[in-house]
């Protein structure tokens, strides 16, 4: 039974201001309308045989990611939620557990990253089909990507003796070397990108987590016994996962077995890390510029311009990525594209939202988008879906004013229970206990005004809430 393991995870600072720490890169939408998530689950989907699907994400990140699949109408119901990010080979050790007490331990895991963008469906279903071959010969096995250009930012795998038609054994891991040793890397055609995506049997990945990282198998048995209960879907333990070592597979594992082997994957594929790699995706025109916006180019050279909502010019300038967004705007040169980890970074040192959130924030129940604030008001549009509700809540510091702009709404406003429709309101009080509902069969949307001496997102305490929050 071959189980595609999908690792959602990743900050993704390096195509911030669109990724952040509450929307990661998975969730980022390319122009035809999907995210990556979206495309990585549709990939392994449409791998003949395939039935159900693992996903490893942050439990923050859940609804989102369900809301997600749930748009592509395709059956997948397994998740392990992590409560912190541990890298690699906490995800996959933890994910092979959980396909041995599920599937059994002959089950083949195909661990995807979701953040690789590959339009051959064709293709890539050989190279698995080769890989699983591979795997139920006891072998672990990665995919390496036939180089193009020599890459810096990429690690490389140099292939040794061939295993028959499936693929080769692998002698070396190297990191991200620099251009030269890139140059020769392609000229000797021994090597390989390595592409972090990965196949084989539960039970042999597990061997070997146990003979070349005992501490970390040992922790990660621990970890997920003591999460596993009748709740669905599972969330692995704070305090257990918080002790797994922070390393990749490649480290833990990868680097250290006799078994590892290598598919060379002859089919396109895209790692998007940076927004150079968006900026190389789609058609350019005569002068190599590329814009995923409204906008008008006079005069320029290889730019990449991205809005959200907004129209964009560009008179007289080369080689510049313009991002734009409805609360930040990155505008950088096109060679830097690695270094806007470093805004990230210091938005992150200096506990800045923009480093988090955007004006839109996801949430289980639906969506709000902050329209404007000042001194003591914030005005939000709230969007609740079909048969959502908030939690039953009190704020200490702000009143707020409900206004229906369409759907219906059921409020319950301390003691006083009723419908609203559209155009009608109602005010709550603070410190009066309330809860919104969307019991329609549409989206219902909200026009939401607070005032107070304090609006920030920390003043709620919850009674009562249907996805668990504290």
């Amino acid at each position: 039974m071959l189980i595609p393991v999908i690792l959602s995870g990743g900050a993704g600072t390096r195509l911030w201001p669109v990724s952040r720490e509450a929307f990661p890169k998975p969730f980022m939408t390319l122009p035809d309308g999907e995210n990556l998530l979206q495309k990585t689950l549709r990939r392994a989907m449409n791998i003949s045989g395939v039935t159900q699907a693992l996903t490893v994400t942050n439990r923050n990140h859940y609804f989102q990611s369900r809301d997600a699949y749930a748009d592509l109408g395709l059956p997948v119901s397994d998740w392990l939620l992590e409560p912190i990010g541990r890298n690699t080979a906490a995800a996959i050790a933890c994910a092979a557990l959980h396909c041995t007490a599920t599937y059994g331990e002959d089950a083949i895991l195909l661990v995807l990253p979701a953040d690789h963008l590959i339009e051959d469906q064709d293709a890539f279903e050989l190279a698995v089909n080769k890989a699983v071959l591979l795997a139920k010969k006891d072998r672990l096995v990665t995919f390496g990507i036939s180089p193009i250009r020599p890459e810096t930012g990429f690690g490389y795998i140099r292939m040794g003796d061939s295993l028959g038609e499936e693929g080769y054994s692998i002698t070396q891991f190297v990191e991200k070397p620099n251009a030269e040793v890139a140059q020769s890397y392609i000229a000797s055609g021994q090597y390989v990108w390595n592409s972090g995506m990965f196949c084989f049997q539960a039970k042999t990945v597990l061997a070997e987590f146990e003979r070349h990282t005992p501490e970390l198998f040992s922790q990660a048995q621990k970890c997920y016994t003591e999460s596993v209960s009748e709740e669905k879907p599972i969330t692995l333990s704070d305090r257990l996962f918080s002790e797994l070592p922070d390393i990749s597979f490649d480290y833990a594992v990868m680097e250290h077995t006799e078994k590892a082997a290598v598919v060379q994957g002859n089919f396109d594929w895209n790692d998007i890390g940076s927004w150079q790699a968006i900026a190389n995706l789609g058609l350019a025109d005569a002068f190599g510029n590329r814009s995923d916006a409204e906008s008008l180019i006079i005069d320029s050279n290889n730019c990449y311009l991205r809005s959200e909502d907004r129209f964009i010019a560009a008179v007289g300038v080369d080689n510049l990525l313009v991002i734009d967004t409805a609360d930040a705007l990155l505008v950088a040169h096109r060679d830097r594209a690695q270094d806007v980890k470093q805004i990230a970074v210091q938005l992150k040192q200096k506990n800045h939202p923009l480093y988090r959130l955007h004006r839109t924030v996801h949430r289980p129940w639906g969506s709000y988008t902050v329209l404007e604030e000042g001194e003591r008001f914030k005005i939000k549009r709230l969007v609740v879906k079909s048969g959502a509700s908030l939690s039953s809540q009190l704020h200490y510091h702000r009143n707020e004013h409900w206004i229906v702009v369409s759907g219906t709404a059921r409020i319950s406003n301390g003691d006083v229970n009723r419908l609203l429709l559209t155009n009608q309101s109602t005010y709550i009080e603070a410190g009066t206990v309330h809860r919104l509902e969307n019991p329609g069969l549409t989206d219902l949307v909200m026009i939401e005004v607070q005032s107070g001496e304090y609006l920030g997102e920390d003043d709620i305490v919850r009674f009562e809430d249907i996805y668990g929050r504290q």
